[in-house]
């Protein structure tokens, strides 16, 4: 309850993301400042919920035709160069003995925060602006991407294995999603569109089903739950076309924003390991170089890749958009820590350099662009989007 509020409070100053507090009073209440909130089963279960929703939510807000019309060709070509700069950073910081995994770092570094930055970005109207499209598309490329990565890469058996079983549940889910965009019967409509507001809430139920489903069918495949979520927040987000297709995400945002993601956050929080940052200055001194090789590894290629069609304030803004990273990461690092191929003084730094870049980056570009703020206008993205894919 106290998250809104403080993030509300720290507004007119320096704007703090939700997501930020969140973790900080999770560090407040966990074993290194107050000691109130101790992991256990319930609260790790109850966090791992939300950690599941938070990937089924950012599934949702993946609109396939507004992510086309910002150059998607670019923002996968842009993101593809990231994964190559990160994974030789990180082989670099393998190579030297800081990290332990070349892999999970490289990963981190590649993230895109889309889901943290679309409040931030509608509340400043970038979204309605000709960059919008743009944002959405690098954005999804930079969330989507890494979670495919994380269930390719992070696994201990044969690549092949993994593709094969990757290309099963991509079957199921495409399969899914042509379902979901099948002309829907008057009857099935009519059917939703009374229970939508009455007890049976039918088309929430139907879209926690399918989170429960295609999350199952990703363990069963031994993939990561966050795929089946994820891709169940897509095959959601066809099937709920219409003027009842608000209605139904405000709820389903209300059970995961309201409800269960926040609990992921704080128990990140809870878990942070404050005493390594506290009282290892090595460790401490890895925030601003894991703050700084985010610029390095994603702002970098973003801005080279758009350069071309953007304006200098618009590629510069976008490119430090693109920098801005911090649920993926927790993810991420919480993988690596529990499977023994990340130091948790490491994972420690790479949160805190998430939490870093989530109001510093955003602010910056936002600065940017206010100083040269125009109409919107889009000469840069005339053309079929089909040239650039």
């Amino acid at each position: 309850m106290l998250a809104p509020i403080v993030a509300e409070g720290t507004r007119p100053y320096l704007p703090v993301p939700e997501v930020v507090i969140q973790i900080l009073l999770g560090i407040v209440l966990g074993p290194y400042v107050l000691g109130l909130v101790h992991p256990n089963t319930i609260i790790t279960a109850m966090s791992d919920f939300g950690l599941t929703f938070l990937m089924f939510l950012a599934g949702t807000e993946l609109d396939w035709a507004t992510v086309r019309q910002g150059r998607l060709g670019r923002a996968a070509g842009s993101w593809g160069v990231s994964v190559l700069l990160a994974l030789a950073v990180g082989a670099m910081l393998h190579g030297t003995g800081l990290v332990l995994d070349s892999v999970i770092v490289g990963l981190c570094l590649t993230t895109t925060a889309l889901g943290t930055l679309l409040p931030v970005l509608r509340d400043a109207g970038v979204l309605r602006t000709a960059l919008g499209p743009v944002v959405l598309s690098v954005g999804s490329v930079g969330e989507f991407g890494p979670i495919v990565a994380v269930a390719l890469l992070l696994t201990n058996r044969d690549v092949g294995i993994t593709v094969c079983l990757l290309l099963v549940f991509v079957a199921v889910a495409v399969l899914a999603a042509l379902l979901a965009v099948q002309v829907h019967p008057p009857r099935v409509v009519s059917s939703m569109r009374r229970h939508l507001h009455s007890t049976a809430q039918l088309p929430v139920r139907i879209s926690v089903l399918l989170v429960i489903v295609l999350v199952d069918l990703a363990v069963k495949l031994s993939l990561d739950v966050l795929l089946g979520a994820f891709a169940a927040g897509v095959v959601v987000r066809l099937f709920i076309t219409g003027q009842d297709s608000p209605q139904i995400v405000s709820k389903l945002e209300a059970i995961g924003f309201g409800f269960l993601i926040p609990i992921f956050f704080i128990e990140s929080g809870v878990t942070f390991d404050l005493h390594a940052l506290v009282h290892q200055p090595k460790v401490l001194l890895l925030v601003p170089m894991f703050t700084a090789l985010f610029l390095l590894t994603r702002s970098v290629p973003t801005w080279v890749f758009f350069r071309g069609v953007l304006d200098r304030v618009e590629a510069r803004s976008l490119a430090l958009f693109s920098a801005t990273g911090l649920p993926l990461i927790v993810v991420i690092m919480t993988l690596g820590v529990d499977e023994h191929r990340m130091r948790a003084q490491n994972a420690a730094a790479l949160v805190a350099a998430g939490m870093l870049s989530v109001p510093l980056y955003p602010l910056i570009g936002l600065r940017s662009l206010s100083r040269t703020r125009r109409a919107p206008r889009a000469p840069h993205l005339q053309g079929s989007p089909a040239d650039d894919d």
